[in-house]
């Protein structure tokens, strides 16, 4: 969780909006979003109820540059976890396995991120956030990503691959936020808990970029080749 300065201790110039997030990511800990409010997060920063206003307009602001943390941590998180790999492979499913350690490591957050309602997606410090860890998601499919703009010259089966990979290991990062696995994992009798059933099967998908659609039969041949 992370720490907030003693409210007895003036701030620096400067360092009041680094601690109101901080502030903000404890209160969304510690109370979820329907908590997450200016005056619970200035009371939890010890500070006066106006001084997340004036740092970040309002709540919209607070939760954008909350989330744009977030995205930060997403992508050094995949980032780790791919360079422990050499092949292309191994490092797409490093990637999946970043990406779910990332969610069950921090629910709260990775629930904000998703909550586009939330969030103001034109925010500077938001979007080269997400750009970053765009970045992290378009290296392993054999790319080179400018850091203006990762996903230039995309073509459609990287476009395909890429959504792919996305919805498989989001998919299974939710299931996991919302407790459905635990059953089956025990059922098992093999894996400890959700969380290692999940990362299991990562391990054993193939992740990779798509060979385009399967080829029709000819007219007239059967699933042997023949007449």
């Amino acid at each position: 969780m992370p720490t907030v300065r003693p409210k007895n201790r003036p701030y620096h110039h400067g360092s009041l909006p680094q601690a109101l997030l901080q502030a903000a990511e404890v209160v969304l800990v510690r109370d979820g979003l329907p908590g997450l409010t200016l005056r619970a997060i200035a009371r939890e920063a010890g500070v006066s109820h106006t001084a997340p206003r004036h740092h970040f307009q309002d709540l919209v602001g607070v939760c954008s540059e909350l989330a744009a943390v977030g995205y930060r941590r997403l992508a050094a998180t995949m980032a780790e976890h791919a360079a422990r790999e050499r092949r292309p492979s191994w490092r797409r499913r490093a990637v999946g396995r970043g990406y779910v350690v990332f969610a069950a490591d921090n629910p709260g957050l990775f629930r904000l991120m998703s909550r586009v309602e939330l969030l103001d997606l034109a925010r500077p410090a938001l979007v080269d956030a997400i750009r970053l860890a765009t970045r992290q998601l378009a290296a392993v499919y054999g790319r080179r990503v400018a850091a203006d703009d990762p996903l230039a010259g995309t073509t459609g089966e990287q476009a395909i691959a890429m959504t792919a990979t996305w919805g498989y290991v989001h998919g299974l990062a939710m299931l996991l936020l919302e407790q459905r696995l635990g059953v089956l994992a025990r059922a098992s009798g093999v894996f400890a808990d959700a969380r290692a059933l999940v990362l299991a099967t990562i391990d054993r998908t193939q992740l990779r970029p798509g060979a385009g659609p399967p080829r029709r039969r000819r007219a007239g041949h059967t699933a042997r080749g023949g007449r």
